[in-house]
């Protein structure tokens, strides 16, 4: 009896050592990252029969083992995944919206100062001081537009390096978790016993991968993980590993991409495989708001160019000369894919500034057609041959040859605003006065019949007046025009309808119609006498005085000449600039408010999960006195099991 008794103060003792142990280990690893607390599993040992009943035999430990809920882990890999791309997200745009919104380098304050002088120098075509202002402020804006390009590159940039840290992150714990899945196996296996830390190890690489991209686990027998990431592309089967790796994007060096590494086989993903995490955040960003950005930036751009180039053309400058482009218009960017099997390389001409879109174009060949994609609404086109015109653009033939699957990208905007710059240097050049003096009325003219002020448009600087165009009125039902020299056709316009008459033919005459002939646009109205004439005259070196076409610069500040994807109404520049703004802007509070809800979300999982699987100090404290009481108890049942034995003795 008294053996009996020592074993069971024995059993007790081991017992209650070892929940000191696992205490002062709970206690130890309080603040480690991943720590899952441990308990004892404590049980009766088996009785014995003496024959008069069954006597026990003490405590034996079963085992050691985490509290730990798989579910709630899977709920905050989940949103920790989620606010992971929400916040890498948001930190990006918000950087974005900072630079558009700010009010000193924005480009609004630009472009008014731009504008103002240009308003200016209509007041005073003459003035030289005005007209260097007017040059200075173009430069500016120009600049301006450079350095927002350039900015945008800058954060493009950073992305790629990002991108190249994510991955390398991703790469070096799957490796860790493919490796702890071995030697956990291993141990289960041997022993039969979990190795609990090893298992917190592992959940907690688990708990990181899922802040860099998307994250599904997996458990297998003997207690390995087998890993997906994304949209189900295995990383970890067991011990063995799949890469992810960033490569050169095949249409754009300049963009570095995500691949997944099979075999000696490398496939770019998309975004759409790539949610979740940093890695997911980032390509969002630069899919749905960076690209966008910097395309709507490079369409201002070009159609603000475009725009005052065709205008300037128009008219004629402090020396009487036509005016030139006032601004080089950047040329779109074509690339073709490195998959491509052809030597054909494509190129794109902006033929209508006003046309283009801040969308890219993906253009694919069967072998026959060729596919054009606008790949902001995703609509198609098919044409048979090149060149092919769309949105504003001529995509021809650049040079070599095309194969069968070969494919695209026609970026018309992404550089625009990086290398738009100023065409002249020399204040003489702005052309501010007008190529056709005002319309005058016959000396003779006794009705009330009255010409409007003359436009020109872009054709008339290629083929200007050389004499001047007399209408004569004849009254008449229909009363009529009659044009001197009868040898150009001529268009009117009333009510939205246009109808061409040949060269020689009679007008019809219609009060407040617009008249177009040569380039030349003016309107007649009242009721002219019979034999009134009106009289339209190319203009002279006295264009240094004239304001004319520089009236018509300033008025492009309200006119619409920037294209909406899939409209035909059109903003201005300011308009189009601010609906940017408000774009990012809105994007950006969006971001904000879902990221903080999902913060808040990851929060609470966290804390319902530290509720279970967290050290509690305090109860660690509790358990210590447990422990030592069971300790010491165990002790004195063991010091009275030797007395007995010395009681024993004595007797012998």
């Amino acid at each position: 009896m008294a053996s009996n008794i020592l074993s069971i103060g024995k059993s007790a003792l081991n017992a209650a050592q070892i929940g000191l142990s696992t205490t002062g280990h709970n206690i130890a690893n309080a603040s480690t990252p991943g720590y899952s607390r441990q308990i004892v599993v404590q049980a009766a040992a088996q009785a014995q029969n003496f024959g008069y009943g069954f006597i026990g035999q003490g405590a034996e430990v079963t085992g050691v083992t985490r509290v730990y809920n798989e579910i709630l882990a899977r709920q905050m890999i989940s949103l920790q995944s989620t606010s992971a791309a929400y916040t890498t997200y948001g930190n990006q745009l918000n950087a974005i919206d900072n630079m558009l919104s700010d009010e000193a380098s924005g480009l609004n304050p630009a472009m008014n100062d731009f504008f103002a002088s240009v308003q200016a120098l209509a007041s005073k075509p003459n003035d030289i001081p005005t007209r260097q202002t007017m040059l200075s402020n173009a430069q500016s804006l120009a600049s301006r537009l450079n350095s927002m390009d350039s900015r945008l590159n800058e954060i493009e940039q950073g992305v790629n390096n990002q991108l190249v840290s994510s991955v390398n992150l991703v790469n070096n714990y799957a490796k860790q978790i493919a490796s702890l899945n071995d030697i956990i196996e291993q141990s289960i296996s041997t022993t039969g016993n979990v190795p609990n830390d090893l298992m917190d190890q592992r959940d907690q690489l688990i708990s990181e991968l899922s802040k860099q991209i998307k994250t599904t686990v997996v458990q297998q027998n003997q207690g390995t993980y087998n890993v997906f990431i994304g949209n189900g592309l295995p990383l970890v089967v067991g011990e063995d590993t799949y890469n992810l790796v960033t490569t050169t994007s095949p249409t754009d060096p300049s963009r570095i991409e995500v691949g997944y590494q099979s075999a000696s086989k490398v496939t770019v993903l998309g975004a759409s495989n790539l949610s979740g995490g940093a890695i997911g955040g980032l390509i969002q960003f630069r899919s749905e708001s960076l690209d966008q950005v910097q395309n709507q930036i490079g369409q201002i751009a070009v159609a603000l160019a475009g725009a005052f180039n065709t205008q300037h053309a128009q008219g004629l400058d402090r020396n009487g000369d036509p005016g030139g482009i006032l601004f080089n218009i950047p040329v779109p960017v074509a690339t073709s894919s490195s998959a491509n099997t052809s030597n054909g390389e494509l190129s794109a001409q902006i033929v209508d500034p006003s046309l283009v879109t801040s969308s890219d174009y993906r253009v694919q060949y069967d072998g026959s057609n060729y596919k054009i994609t606008r790949l902001s609404d995703q609509t198609s086109q098919t044409f048979a041959s090149l060149p092919l015109t769309i949105d504003g653009l001529t995509i021809s033939q650049a040079s070599g040859t095309n194969n069968a699957g070969d494919d695209f990208l026609i970026r018309p905007t992404a550089n625009a605003a990086a290398t738009m710059s100023l065409a002249i240097t020399d204040v003489n050049k702005l052309a501010v006065g007008s190529p056709v003096l005002n319309p005058t009325l016959g000396v003779g003219n006794t009705g009330t019949g009255a010409i409007s002020a003359a436009k020109v448009d872009g054709t008339y600087a290629s083929s200007p007046l050389s004499t001047a165009l007399n209408f004569t009125y004849t009254s008449g039902l229909p009363s009529t025009l009659t044009l001197a020299p009868s040898t150009l056709p001529v268009t009117v316009t009333y009510g939205g309808v246009s109808t061409t008459y040949p060269a020689g033919a009679p007008i019809t005459y219609t009060s407040g119609a617009t008249i177009s002939v040569a380039g030349t646009s003016f309107a007649i109205s009242g009721a002219p006498a019979n034999g009134d004439q009106f009289n339209i005259a190319p203009g002279t070196s006295t264009g240094s005085a004239d304001n004319r076409n520089g009236l018509l610069l300033a008025g492009l500040q309200t006119a619409g000449n920037v294209a909406m994807t899939g409209s035909t109404s059109k903003n201005t520049f300011t308009t189009a600039f601010s609906q940017a703004v408000s774009s990012v802007g809105n994007k950006t509070r969006e971001l904000k408010v879902t990221g903080e809800a999902e913060t808040k979300a990851l929060a609470q999982a966290t804390a319902a999960m530290q509720s279970e699987s967290g050290v509690n100090l305090d109860e660690e404290a509790t358990n210590l006195i447990r422990y030592q009481q069971a300790y010491q108890a165990a002790g004195k049942m063991m010091q009275i099991a030797s007395d007995l034995f010395d009681v024993l003795l004595q007797i012998g």
